[in-house]
């Protein structure tokens, strides 16, 4: 079958109702600089978000080949890039007809010019193209954003012979955390034993590249905090182990690292994704580091609803934040 053919609807992966996803079976297991191109307002209508994010944040020659690639049927609302990540997020939207497609285009540039086998920074990651979450910014777009993540995971595999990972409510509420334990090494020997197997694609790792995750969900918040000295990686460490959900002092939702910023003089931060931000506003988590550390500038990476920044705390720096191309309601009818 041919690749156009195979864009036209899912043939894997489970069904998918009008309105929610059903889980793919599967076996048990044992974080921007303005685009100069964007507009400050794009309307999405009959449209899907996709988020990809690739294992690269310092070649700006390789990131504007990445993003060309995905403008190829899809509109850049939103590039953010970090060198001590190493990582970038692309925030992307397309009718639903091209966005497999797009992302097709994208993930090939991504294989093509990373190579995982060099050091690639400190954000867990198991691919080039490491995760890949089709969005659904209300409840009625939630079937069509799980199709086009079942159809996007398919044409990974067989195009580029990455295994794939389904993720989220497509895989029975597995986590991204649960796949990259360990890292790529790691997933290689689960593989190998048979403790995981992939949903899609070949039985192994690409050489260069890795796997993939796939997912559908709901908008999530990219937040990251930096610390004040004396504050330290271990710090960091310590205040995400202690309010990222299931700690001590656990916010609902919230997943969260500690990273340690060469390029900002080794300053300390706290690396997180909000899950569920219209539970938890982001005023609420500057609360709850503040409380164990000093905070000194805040970064939401890609895009935000605007009721997560409820409360913001006056005086706190959000850096390099823009409204008009960030907060999602601004891009809706």
């Amino acid at each position: 079958m041919s690749s156009a053919a195979r864009l036209q609807a899912p043939r894997r992966g489970g069904s998918v109702s009008p309105t929610g996803c059903a889980a793919r079976s599967r076996p048990a297991e044992g974080a921007g600089a303005p685009l100069a191109t964007v507009p400050r307002i794009v309307r999405l209508v009959a449209t899907l978000l996709a988020v990809p994010n690739v294992s690269e944040g310092r070649d700006e020659v390789v990131l504007d080949a990445i993003g060309d690639a995905f403008g190829s049927g899809a509109l850049l609302l939103d590039r953010h890039a970090d060198p001590d990540h190493h990582r970038a997020v692309f925030s992307l939207v397309s009718e639903p007809a091209t966005l497999a497609q797009a992302l097709l285009a994208g993930a090939r540039e991504a294989v093509a010019r990373i190579d995982l086998r060099a050091p690639r920074g400190q954000h867990p990651h198991i691919g080039a193209i490491d995760v890949v979450p089709i969005v659904h910014v209300d409840l009625a777009q939630r079937g069509a954003a799980c199709a086009q993540a079942l159809l996007t995971a398919e044409v990974l595999a067989e195009e580029l012979g990455l295994p794939v990972f389904l993720y989220g409510a497509l895989a029975g509420g597995r986590t991204r955390a649960e796949i990259r334990r360990g890292g790529v090494a790691n997933l290689a020997a689960r593989i190998a034993d048979e403790e995981l197997t992939p949903d899609f694609g070949p039985r192994r790792l690409h050489p260069s590249a890795g796997a993939v995750l796939v997912g559908a969900r709901a908008p999530l918040v990219a937040f990251n905090l930096e610390l004040a000295a004396p504050a330290h990686l271990g710090t960091a460490r310590e205040i995400a182990a202690r309010l990222r959900e299931g700690g001590s002092d656990g916010l609902p939702g919230l997943r969260a690292i500690g990273v340690e910023l060469e390029s900002r003089g080794c300053t300390a931060q706290v690396s997180m994704n909000v899950e569920r931000p219209d539970e938890l506003p982001l005023a609420a988590i500057v609360q709850a580091v503040a409380h164990l550390a000093d905070v000194s500038a805040a970064e939401i990476v890609g895009l935000v609803p605007r009721a997560a920044l409820t409360g913001w705390p006056q005086g706190l720096e959000l850096r390099g934040f823009d409204p008009a191309r960030q907060i999602i309601e601004n891009h809706l009818d």
